[in-house]
């Protein structure tokens, strides 16, 4: 587990969540422990998806964020109980006390944890990704793949962090919409690097997608198509955010990371 979660990686989602806390907090949130441990409980969630995905069963990838992958160093059995224990880890993290006071909000946040990550969020993306490589064509369901596979994660990431500093109805829809379009935009970028990254740099096997027949927005749109689009969320993400001024500029560099981001 430890070799799975602390070794490298973006830590988009939990820094997703942290920064919009602080964004809307009337105070300083450096000391909310709540926070904190929320963050690393959906950073357990988003790495037993990956020791999961990397499965030979699954996208049978033998590197991960640059090291061999968790059933490469150990073995198929021990990498499904890692991801077993990893995702177990995050909900008995999330409903502990220390995360909010408020018992009615953490059984919230621990409902929306499971769907973002479940059936109707991640694993129902990764099934479509699955099951219809090849059959799937239009830009519209793309969209819709990703935003279960990809997006869930990013926007319940900035939803929670919002809710954990007691954001208003106003806020929190605004956290929506720049979540919205920032999911989107990220899985774009991926789609992009997987045609012209550098897999060094990655830390992954590139140009996996085309190999295997899978529609992405690079195959939809073009290259330069869906450079474009990604450009188009990006502004969208901060435009919801405009409000906010300087205390947005983490969520708004967050935008900014995910357009230029080499891997």
């Amino acid at each position: 587990m430890r070799y799975a979660a602390l070794g490298g990686g973006k830590r988009l989602r939990p820094f997703l969540l942290v920064e919009a806390a602080r964004m809307v907090s009337k105070s300083s949130i450096d000391d909310e422990e709540g926070i904190w441990m929320a963050a690393a409980a959906l950073e357990c969630v988003h790495v037993y998806s990956l020791v999961h995905d990397d499965l030979p069963c699954m996208d049978d990838d033998d590197l991960r964020r640059g090291k061999p992958t968790v059933h490469k160093v150990y073995d198929e059995a021990m990498a499904v109980l890692v991801g077993d224990a990893l995702l177990t880890q995050a909900f008995e993290t999330m409903a502990r006390p220390e995360i909010h006071p408020n018992a009615d909000i953490r059984l919230a946040l621990i409902g929306n944890l499971a769907a973002a990550s479940g059936t109707h969020g991640m694993i129902g993306g990764q099934v479509i990704d699955i099951y219809a490589d090849g059959n799937i064509s239009d830009a519209e369901l793309i969209g819709q793949l990703q935003a279960l596979k990809t997006g869930a994660l990013i926007h319940y990431a900035v939803s929670a962090g919002g809710k954990l500093a007691d954001a208003t109805a106003a806020d929190l829809q605004n956290l929506s919409t720049y979540a919205s379009a920032l999911g989107l935009a990220f899985q774009i970028r991926d789609d992009i690097l997987d045609t012209e990254g550098d897999a060094k740099i990655m830390g992954k096997a590139a140009q996996k997608d085309a190999g295997l027949g899978k529609a992405t927005f690079v195959s939809i749109h073009g290259l330069d198509g869906a450079k474009a689009y990604a450009k188009k969320l990006g502004d969208e993400a901060k435009a919801a955010l405009a409000l906010y001024g300087d205390k947005a500029g983490a969520l708004n560099g967050a935008v900014d990371f995910v357009l230029e981001r080499k891997k």
